[in-house]
């Protein structure tokens, strides 16, 4: 496993009110928590560590959480930010055991350059994240859809995606990804958008 993906932690015992988590954060520490399937632990966490790695994993990337001689392996369930201070405030681990199998909501990468847009058409996103089922050791970061043989009007759907072994999408298999349209077709589209804006707004004003 990648270093940037390895944290140091240490078990908090006491003090867990906001009061704590306010003293630890000037102190250059994160309150943090793993949920285990039997029990919750409580750790703080380096700021400057847990910061700068960050950067570097997604939220379905497997971390290794090392607290006292224990190591944790963990799914980033979710943080809680300041934006004005630019500082994570809280951070929830979702503990995983090995050989059992999990549900996650991966993003989706668009690897490619399209036929149709080669032609003239554009290249729209429709679909940016999917749910899957997959063994830890198989859960993977992002997957990633082949769009280079799209032609115009044609969709790639989830069914197109090629997974990595060990991985099966939960969602609807038909639903789609990604599309080329013609550039015709996304103005008539903005002109549509903007007739119905103009008829509702002109409803408004004859019910007032």
């Amino acid at each position: 496993m990648s270093d940037n993906r390895s944290l140091k932690a240490v078990e908090r015992k006491e003090d867990f009110g906001s009061a704590g988590s306010r003293r630890l954060l000037r102190s250059g520490r994160i309150p943090a928590v793993i949920y285990g399937k039997q029990e919750h632990l409580h750790i703080r966490l380096d700021a400057h560590e847990f910061t700068n790695k960050m950067r570097h994993f997604s939220e379905t990337a497997l971390l290794k959480v090392q607290v006292g001689r224990k190591k944790h392996e963990c799914l980033m369930k979710a943080y809680q930010e300041d934006l004005v201070r630019g500082i994570i405030k809280h951070v929830d681990f979702y503990e995983i055991t090995q050989g059992q199998v999990l549900r996650a909501m991966v993003s989706i990468s668009l690897q490619g350059s399209p036929v149709g847009t080669r032609e003239g058409g554009v290249l729209e996103q429709l679909l940016y994240e999917v749910e899957i089922e997959c063994l830890p050791k198989d859960l993977p970061e992002v997957l990633t859809a082949d769009v280079s043989e799209l032609q115009i009007n044609e969709n790639l759907a989830l069914s197109d995606i090629e997974l990595p072994e060990g991985v099966k999408i939960l969602s609807d298999l038909e639903a789609v990804v990604a599309s080329v349209r013609t550039v015709r077709e996304e103005v008539e589209e903005t002109e549509e958008d903007e007739l119905e804006v103009e008829v509702a707004e002109a409803t408004e004003e004859e019910e007032e």
